[in-house]
């Protein structure tokens, strides 16, 4: 599996599928997760809405599917990563959780490229270099026949420079 490193906005990346930070309400918020539903469309909010109908809301560290809407993007998988409450133990396989769901929910459409923004870093305060080496250890070691790039996209120089170091080593 091929792994890349851009620095820009996911929602105009060229790749079958992108991950979106999500909230566990699905309906759109700040960040990334309201950058995606913004340039995507009301559909992909309509297909939350369906999803919450049918589940309740996204629980941390489980992801769903959704059209891509307007996007480049065939699908949005929506995962809900941790708020940083200094539980180091737990927060970390929470934001495994969402690397790992979301691979696999991405394996099980053929999806054979997949974008992830830095998940948890922003509002939820996830310290930035504990997240990059969950998000990339987690890709390292998920094998496919299926996906064959990961694509992380930073939208700052920060998280930019922390997964550049991380992923020459």
């Amino acid at each position: 599996m091929e792994i890349e490193l851009i620095k820009g906005d996911i929602t105009k990346i060229n790749t079958e599928a992108i991950v979106n930070a999500a909230n566990s309400s699905l309906l759109g918020g700040g960040g990334v997760d309201g950058a995606i539903h913004r340039a995507g469309g009301k559909k992909i909010l309509d297909e939350c809405i369906e999803i919450r109908n049918r589940q309740g809301k996204c629980k941390t560290g489980e992801a769903v599917v959704t059209t891509g809407g307007n996007l480049p993007a065939k699908y949005v998988i929506h995962t809900v990563g941790p708020v940083w409450n200094g539980d180091e133990e737990k927060g970390s396989k929470l934001l495994a959780n969402c690397y790992y769901n979301s691979l696999k929910l991405a394996e099980g459409l053929k999806v054979k490229t997949i974008a992830f923004p830095n998940i948890s870093t922003g509002i939820y305060r996830f310290p930035k270099e504990k997240a990059a080496k969950i998000a990339i250890d987690e890709v390292k070691n998920f094998t496919s026949e299926i996906i064959e790039k990961v694509v992380f996209v930073c939208f700052d120089d920060e998280n930019e420079a922390i997964y550049g170091k991380l992923l020459e080593e």
